[in-house]
């Protein structure tokens, strides 16, 4: 068994990079097994490290991207010395997916945590963001995200109210996701805080809902979450929406009109940004 703790130690780990490497080969196993990687696939790895995973996905892929901005890590990569890995050292909320590759990519990614969201909303791009080019350029995404930020990734109305939010809305828009395992703390080095998980994002062809105005979607659901403890009608007015129109598609939904935001379910949103 390869020894990844040994060799991850070795390694001098950068904090401000949020640097946590997978030691567990049962994960990396999963990962290789859940994104399905044949040869037929291109690989994009995000935040390879010194290449657990990098050097698993290159024996099953046609080609591995890894795109690293550490330059110490990229040293250790190109030791790695296959044909079918390219690696790229920079960092990847800079990077035009579209730009490295003609055929549609796999992103496999253990990102720093503390970036999440942005990495979420580059891969994706933005509710209104129709003809996203990195979007289009990618079929899955196998995403090493926090615990807590893989619940708000798959969360539903239903969800507690800390879990559903603008994330939720921006993942499911443009993807069908799914927790696929936890990841414990040990399962890294150094080990984080906290417990993480692994999340599955099958990216859509086309929206989750079909609207006439995006832009006004967007606005209207980061109105709805700009301040948790106000009612959703309170969030509106607040943005500066206009009352009337407030109250009457609050009561053509049948909502109670002291409901909050994170009460409706994305279909509901719809149809509020439609009736303002």
């Amino acid at each position: 068994m390869v020894d990844y703790l040994q060799r991850a130690k070795f390694f001098r780990t950068k904090k401000r990079l949020g640097q946590n490497f997978l030691i567990n080969p049962e994960v990396i196993a999963d990962i290789i097994d859940f994104a399905n990687i044949t040869k037929d696939d291109i690989v994009l790895e995000i935040g390879p490290g010194v290449g657990f995973v990098t050097e698993q996905l290159v024996k099953y892929a046609k080609k591995v991207i890894a795109i690293e901005l550490d330059e110490e890590a990229v040293k250790e990569l190109e030791k790695l010395n296959c044909d079918n890995l390219e690696i790229i050292h920079q960092d990847i909320l800079k990077t035009d997916i579209s730009m490295l590759t003609d055929e549609k990519v796999k992103v496999v990614a253990n990102i720093p945590y503390y970036i999440t969201s942005p990495i979420i909303a580059h891969l994706l791009g933005e509710i209104d963001d129709l003809n996203n080019k990195n979007r289009n350029s990618i079929t899955d995404i196998i995403l090493m995200v926090q615990e807590e930020v893989a619940r708000r990734i798959v969360a539903t109305e239903k969800s507690s109210a800390k879990q559903y939010g603008l994330l939720t809305i921006l993942s499911q828009f443009w993807a069908d996701c799914s927790i696929i395992r936890l990841v414990g703390r040990k399962s890294f080095y150094p080990a984080p805080k906290v417990n993480s998980a692994l999340v599955s994002m099958k990216v859509r062809k086309t929206p989750l809902l079909e609207l006439s105005d995006y832009s006004h979607f967007r606005k209207t659901i980061k109105a709805a979450f700009s301040q948790r403890r106000k009612t959703l009608k309170n969030c509106l007015l607040g943005a500066g929406f206009d009352k009337n129109k407030i109250t009457s598609a609050i009561s053509e939904l049948g909502l109670d009109e002291n409901i909050r935001g994170e009460k409706l379910s994305i279909e509901q949103f719809g149809e509020l940004s439609k009736l303002i």
